[in-house]
C-alpha cells in the first residue's frame, strides 16, 4: 500500500510539472508576434531545416536586383532553402563519387604490373593471401597466373568505373535540371513565390522520377563472377506526390508540408543508397593501400621494443640506463665543444677587442699632434732655407716642396751635406710625414672596425640564425603541404588553375552537345560544368577574400554557370579568370 501511494504521489508531481510548463511555454510565445497571416512566415516552418553551417557551394540563379532588397531576399530566401539543400546534397555526392573515380581512372592508366600489384598488395592481407593461392591454382593448373590476374584486375577496375559514371552522369542531370528550373523561372519565384511554390514541387517530384529511373538500374547489372559485394542489389524507391496535389492549383499549408517532407525524405534516401554504392565501389582505404609498410613498421617495431624490453630494468638489465646517460653525455659534449664554447670564445674575443678599441688605439689628438709638429717643422725648415718669413697659412703641400728640392739638392753630396749640410733635417722631416701618415691611416681603420662591430656581432650569432631559418622553412613547407585547391602551395594553385581547364572544356562540351541536338548528354556536361564551378566557387573563397577580389570572382564564377550566355562570353571570362585574379595566377617560381 505505501508503495501504491508513493508511486500515486510521484505520477502527480510529475503531471504538475508538466502542465506548469506548458503554462509557462504559451505564455512566452505570446509575447512573439504571430505569422499566420503571412504565407511564407508558413512555408519556414514546413520543412526541417536543420540549424548548421553550409560551407560555399555554387548560389542559385536568381535575378541579381533580389539582392539589392532585404525584404525580397529574405522572404525569398525561404523557399528557396529546399532548392540549396538539394543542390548542396547533389554537391557532396558528387564530390564523393568524383574522387573515387578519379582514384579507380589512375589505376585503369597503369600499366599490367601496377594492376597485378594493386590486385595483390593494395587490398588488403585477406586479397593478398587469396590473390596468391589463386596465383597458384593457375600455375598448376594453366600457367598463365599473371596473364590472368591482369585481367581480373581490369575487369575490377571497370566495373567500379563503370558503375561511378553512371551515378555522377545521373546526378549531375538532375543537378542541371533543377538549376535550370530555377534559372528559367527565377523572377517569378522572387517576385511571387507563394504562386510557384506549388509548381516547382511538383517539378522537383518529376525530377527525382526520372532519377529513380537513371539510377534504378544499376542493381541489375552485376555480373555473377563480380567482385562487389551484392548487400547494395536493391533499387531506390523515391516518394511520389499523390496526383492530387499535382493537378491542384491552390494548396494547402498541410499539402505544402508534406511536399516539402517528402522532398526530405527523398533527399535522405538519394544520401542513404548512394552512400551503399559509392560504399561498394570507393577507393580502398589509406591503411588498405599500405598495409605492407605498415605491416613491416609494426614488425619493426615489435622487434625493437622486445630488443628494448631486453636491455631494460624490468629485466634486470642496467644497458638501457648506461645508454640513455652516455647519448645525454655525448649530445651535451658535442654541444658544449662544438656549439656554445665556439659562440662564447667568438663573442668574448669580439668584445674584448671592442672594449679595448673603445678606449682608443689611435685617438684624433694624437694625430693632430703629430700634423701641427710637421707643420712647425716644415715651416722652420722653409724660413730658413728660403731666408724670408713664410705666412701663417701656408700649406704643407707648398713647403713640403720644398723640402723636397733642398734634400735632392743635399744628395749631390750625401758625406758631406749629412754632416755639415741640411741632410740629416730633411730626412727627420720625412720620417715625421711617414709617421703622420701612419697614424691617419690607422685612426681610418679604427673607425671602420667601430663601425662593422654590429657586423662582427651578426657573425657571431649566424649559425643560431640560420638553425632558426631552417625551422622556419620547415614550418612554412608543413603549413604548405596541402595540395588541395583550397590550400596555400604552389600546388594548391596549379589545382585551382586546373579546375578552370576543366572548366573551360566541360563548356565547350556541352555546346557540342547542343549543336548536335544530344538533350540528355547535354544536361549531364552542364552538371559536371556546376559541379566544377562549385569546386572552383569553394577553392577561392578564401584567398579572394584575403585580397579583396571576392565580388568579381563570385559574378565571373555565377556568369559561367548560366546556360543562357553564349559559349564565346564564357570563354573570355574563363580567360579573365586565368589573367587577372591573384588566387588563378600562375605560381611566382614558374614566372
Amino acid at each position: 500500500m505505501e508503495g501504491q501511494s508513493e508511486s500515486g504521489a510521484e505520477k502527480d508531481l510529475k503531471t504538475l510539472v508538466s502542465s506548469y510548463s506548458n503554462y509557462v511555454w504559451k505564455r512566452v510565445a505570446t509575447f512573439f508576434p504571430s505569422s499566420g497571416s503571412n504565407f511564407l512566415g508558413k512555408i519556414s516552418i514546413l520543412y526541417p531545416q536543420a540549424s548548421r553551417k553550409r560551407r560555399p557551394f555554387l548560389p542559385l540563379p536568381l535575378p541579381s536586383h533580389s539582392l539589392d532588397s532585404s525584404v525580397v531576399m529574405t522572404e525569398a530566401c525561404r523557399i528557396c532553402d529546399v532548392l540549396e539543400d538539394i543542390m548542396e546534397h547533389i554537391f557532396l555526392n558528387l564530390h564523393n563519387i568524383q574522387k573515387n573515380l578519379q582514384f579507380w581512372q589512375s589505376r585503369a592508366e597503369g600499366s599490367n604490373a601496377q594492376k597485378a600489384y594493386f590486385m595483390m598488395f593494395e587490398r588488403g592481407p585477406f586479397a593478398f593471401i587469396n590473390g596468391t593461392a589463386q596465383i597458384l591454382r593457375d600455375c598448376m593448373a594453366e600457367g598463365g597466373s599473371i596473364q590472368h590476374l591482369c585481367q581480373s584486375a581490369s575487369v575490377h577496375i571497370s566495373e567500379r568505373i563503370t558503375v561511378l559514371t553512371t551515378l555522377r552522369s545521373s546526378l549531375a542531370t538532375f543537378l542541371a535540371q533543377v538549376y535550370m528550373e530555377v534559372e528559367k523561372y527565377g523572377e517569378e519565384l522572387v517576385e511571387d513565390p507563394e504562386k510557384l511554390l506549388p509548381f516547382l514541387l511538383v517539378t522537383i517530384n518529376d525530377l527525382f522520377s526520372k532519377l529513380e529511373a537513371s539510377i534504378g538500374h544499376l542493381h541489375a547489372t552485376r555480373q555473377g563472377d563480380s567482385s562487389i559485394d551484392g548487400s547494395h542489389s536493391f533499387p531506390v524507391l523515391f516518394e511520389k506526390l499523390p496526383e492530387v496535389n499535382q493537378e491542384g492549383s491552390q494548396w494547402t499549408d498541410c499539402e505544402i508540408k508534406d511536399s516539402i517532407n517528402l522532398i526530405y525524405q527523398n533527399l535522405q534516401k538519394l544520401d542513404v543508397y548512394l552512400s551503399h554504392m559509392v560504399a561498394k565501389h570507393q577507393k580502398p582505404r589509406k591503411i588498405t593501400r599500405y598495409w605492407v609498410h605498415y605491416t613491416c613498421g609494426a614488425v619493426g617495431l615489435s622487434f625493437g621494443s622486445i630488443w628494448l624490453l631486453r636491455h631494460s630494468s624490468l629485466m634486470g638489465s642496467s644497458d638501457l640506463e648506461n645508454w640513455i646517460c652516455e647519448a645525454k653525455d655525448s649530445m651535451v659534449g658535442f654541444f658544449n665543444d662544438h656549439v656554445e664554447q665556439p659562440l662564447l670564445s667568438i663573442r668574448d674575443e669580439l668584445f674584448e677587442t671592442f672594449r679595448k678599441r673603445h678606449k682608443g688605439v689611435m685617438e684624433v689628438e694624437e694625430v693632430q699632434m703629430t700634423s701641427n709638429s710637421l707643420h712647425r717643422m716644415l715651416l722652420a725648415f722653409s724660413e730658413q732655407t728660403k731666408g724670408q718669413k713664410l705666412p701663417e697659412n701656408a700649406s704643407d703641400q707648398e713647403m713640403l716642396e720644398i723640402v723636397m728640392s733642398r734634400y735632392e739638392k743635399e744628395l749631390m753630396h750625401p758625406i758631406q751635406n749629412l754632416v755639415n749640410g741640411e741632410l740629416a733635417r730633411a730626412l727627420l722631416i720625412q720620417v715625421q710625414k711617414l709617421k703622420l701618415d701612419i697614424e691617419t691611416a690607422m685612426l681610418e681603420l679604427d673607425q671602420i672596425l667601430r663601425a662593422n662591430e654590429i657586423n662582427f656581432a651578426v657573425l657571431a650569432a649566424l649559425p643560431a640564425f640560420i638553425l632558426s631559418f631552417i625551422l622556419l622553412m620547415l614550418v612554412r613547407a608543413w603549413f604548405k603541404q596541402d595540395s588541395r585547391a583550397e590550400g596555400r602551395g604552389r600546388v594548391a594553385r596549379i589545382q585551382r588553375r586546373l579546375i578552370i581547364v576543366e572548366v573551360e572544356k566541360r563548356i565547350m562540351q556541352y555546346q557540342i552537345y547542343v549543336d548536335q541536338g544530344l538533350e540528355k548528354e547535354a544536361h549531364c556536361m552542364f552538371g559536371l560544368v556546376l559541379y566544377s564551378l562549385d569546386r572552383l566557387l569553394h577553392a577561392v573563397k578564401g584567398h579572394a577574400k584575403e585580397t579583396g577580389e571576392w565580388q568579381y570572382l563570385r559574378q565571373d564564377i555565377i556568369d559561367l554557370g548560366k546556360p543562357g550566355l553564349q559559349t564565346a562570353y564564357k570563354l573570355r571570362v574563363t580567360s579573365r579568370l586565368e589573367r587577372m585574379y591573384d588566387c588563378l595566377l600562375p605560381s611566382l617560381k614558374r614566372q
